[in-house]
């Protein structure tokens, strides 16, 4: 499955790893760019979903940039900025910024406010996508073999090689999706969590690893010695079975 592009325009270098490493723990592509120039001649090869842009740039009025970026691509632009002035803040959205957020941030807010503005984004277009499809009469892929298992998407069960169900709540079946879509990459936990749909963010590790135990007893999988899914100390876990 293609990975979410993240465009991130900053000339500050360290900030750059910094955000890019914990936005790549998270499952995205970071396409990172120090000038509005760079940014240009990176919009002219890729096409990002949604763009982090700093408003100081080194010899450049980022504000500038953003008239130009909504004229080339419609991804949404989230204003990363150390100018707390409302004014900024105003003339920035009403350029047509979708979000601002000041410097210092917290990493996890940068990353919700990333999330949710992808899903402004998402849901029309998977409404579009779904009402096409419907008009062209095509079924999508409702069984999905990993390991021994395999995934009825339309009832929401797997069945392994001796036959033998298991029913799956809805949020095992979309955490078990979330892993088969990345298969044998560390995916952490707000990560998962995000993918469960679910409104209380003060208990995500909690309910991720609630999650998680419930689905390796249903595959009989063991902690200890994993087929399907395993522990990334630090971080979260990686879907290891063959999908």
């Amino acid at each position: 499955m293609t990975k979410t592009k993240v465009a991130l325009v900053d000339d500050d270098e360290d900030l750059r790893l910094v955000v890019s490493t914990y936005l790549e723990t998270d499952g995205y592509e970071v396409l990172q760019a120090g000038t509005g120039s760079e940014l240009k001649a990176l919009l002219n090869k890729e096409e990002p979903d949604i763009i982090l842009l700093d408003l100081m740039l080194a010899g450049e009025d980022g504000l500038a940039l953003i008239p130009q970026i909504k004229q080339k691509i419609s991804a949404p632009i989230i204003v990363v900025s150390g100018k707390t002035d409302t004014t900024d803040r105003v003339v920035g959205l009403e350029l047509g910024a979708d979000d601002y957020i000041t410097k210092p941030f917290e990493m996890r807010e940068l990353s919700a406010r990333v999330k949710a503005n992808l899903r402004r984004v998402v849901k029309p277009v998977q409404e579009a996508q779904k009402a096409e499809s419907a008009q062209q009469g095509t079924v999508a892929q409702d069984k999905i073999n990993f390991g021994e298992w395999v995934l009825d998407t339309a009832r929401l069960q797997i069945r392994n090689k001796d036959d033998e169900v298991q029913d799956l709540t809805k949020n095992e079946f979309d955490l078990l999706t979330t892993f088969l879509r990345s298969p044998n990459r560390a995916l952490s936990r707000e990560y998962l969590y995000d993918s469960l749909k679910e409104e209380d963010y003060n208990s995500f590790d909690r309910a991720i690893d609630v999650q998680v135990t419930r689905l390796r007893k249903k595959l009989d999988d063991e902690p200890a010695k994993p087929r399907y899914i395993k522990t990334i100390r630090g971080i979260g876990y990686m879907f290891i079975a063959e999908v």
